[in-house]
């Protein structure tokens, strides 16, 4: 009952957190599976990135629905992001390690204050004024950092493109949510590929019940968050990321 109780309080969790802003299932999952079950963290990590495959996708399928999602750009920025993941590990590996484990929280509760107290309100007219060289520049470089950082802190990637594009590139949220979504559905992929090639599928009972609570309150989340307007979905979000955030703080405090 314990593992049933877990899994599907952590994948509502990184279900609505996914579905709202697009963030990573990881970041809430892998300590809740750490701390509650004493899963091996490279296991949990390989669970959570899997519940965030389908949770992105369906979400990104609601915001595309909604035309919400902008793919073009999406992709563009989504193969730098992949390639600088990869430099940013590598990078990491050669340096002293850091206390870095609380970044994505410590963005999760910043990003989600700025949603309260200064809302995106973006509209798609002015999405679309800017030139179309211009926003391939913008897609790569933010592409480039988020990637980066992700590799070398190993965490925030949600966070880092959901502020890429609305601060950056100047996105209306709900096109930056959807557009987060449709990229992290590939990262998550590759990244739990991997690490089940590697280390193997702790507990399937796990993995299923947190892919299928993730993916059952993404769906939620996207849908409310679509038929939403842009300041009820700014307060939604920055509610959503700040309790994640403190629930987040709370569990690694009692690692």
């Amino acid at each position: 009952m314990i593992t049933f109780i877990v899994c599907f309080l952590a994948g509502m969790g990184a279900g609505l957190g996914t579905g709202f802003a697009g963030m990573s299932a990881a970041a809430v999952i892998t300590p809740m599976l750490v701390t509650f079950l004493h899963m091996e963290p490279y296991q949990a990590v390989g669970i959570a990135l899997a519940s965030d495959v389908l949770a992105s996708a369906i979400s990104a399928y609601t915001y595309g629905k909604n035309k919400n999602l902008d793919i073009r750009n999406g992709l563009v920025m989504m193969a730098a992001v992949l390639l600088f993941t990869l430099v940013g590990s590598w990078v990491s590996s050669l340096v002293p390690s850091a206390a870095m484990g609380n970044f994505s929280v410590f963005m999760t509760l910043l990003l989600g204050i700025k949603f309260i107290v200064k809302p995106v309100m973006t509209t798609k007219a002015a999405m679309e004024s800017v030139s179309r060289r211009r926003q391939i520049i913008q897609s790569i470089l933010c592409g480039v950092m988020v990637g980066f950082i992700c590799g070398f802190v190993g965490a925030g990637g949600g966070m880092m493109m959901l502020l890429a594009l609305t601060s950056v590139l100047g996105y209306e949220l709900k096109t930056a949510v959807g557009t987060s979504v449709f990229i992290m559905t590939f990262t998550a992929l590759t990244g739990s590929l991997s690490h089940f090639a590697i280390g193997g599928v702790a507990d399937w009972w796990v993995l299923l019940l947190c892919v299928l609570s993730t993916l059952l309150w993404a769906r939620i989340a996207a849908r409310f968050a679509n038929k939403s307007t842009p300041e009820v979905l700014n307060r939604a979000t920055g509610a959503v990321l700040v309790v994640l955030g403190v629930v987040i703080l709370g569990v690694n405090y009692l690692t």
